[in-house]
């Protein structure tokens, strides 16, 4: 059977810019939603949703629309990076999610957040696990890891922890 393509009733309003419809629609394409950002600029005067502002803008290195980041996504760009400032957050990788409890001028229409856990792409973790030096460091690969991977790797974080406790009490 041909699966039926749907048309999400937001996408008349053209927006240049990402927003909930464009990720349901990477959604039900079954893509994930991790981008790496190429660059974030102020943009002065700059049009979104049809009204003039000032306002920072996400662009990636995947072929999808630019982000407006708003203070919350902003706040969490500048945890991941450990700046406030826009230029020190490329490269960074991020995951996008909808929150369906997003108010705009006390109507709730929902919106694109980031995941306030950075991402790790899905490879193979073992030569990261093993080249932590210190437990803290090991701490942190494990707290960026899915639940999945938690779940593959814990036995080797665990032997690693281990490692590097006795190394330390020597």
């Amino acid at each position: 059977m041909e699966k039926q393509s749907k048309t999400h009733f937001r996408k008349v309003y053209k927006s240049d810019h990402l927003g909930v419809a464009d990720l349901e629609d990477y959604m039900e394409d079954g893509k994930r939603l991790v981008f790496k950002i190429r660059e974030v600029k102020q943009e002065l005067g700059a049009t979104v949703a049809g009204k003039k502002g000032n306002f920072n803008i996400a662009y990636f290195e995947e072929n999808i629309k630019p982000l407006v980041l708003n203070a919350t996504n902003a706040t969490v760009l500048k945890g991941f990076s450990g700046s406030s400032f826009v230029e020190d957050w490329k490269g960074l990788l991020i995951e996008l999610f909808i929150d369906s409890t997003v108010k705009m001028k006390g109507d709730v229409v929902g919106g694109v957040r980031i995941v306030k856990k950075q991402p790790i792409i899905d490879t193979d973790l073992t030569n990261e696990i093993n080249s932590c030096k210190e437990v803290s460091e090991l701490g942190k690969l494990f707290g960026k890891m899915s639940k999945d991977q938690q779940q593959r790797y814990k036995i080797l974080v665990i032997e690693r922890k281990k490692e590097l406790e006795n190394v330390k009490s020597a």
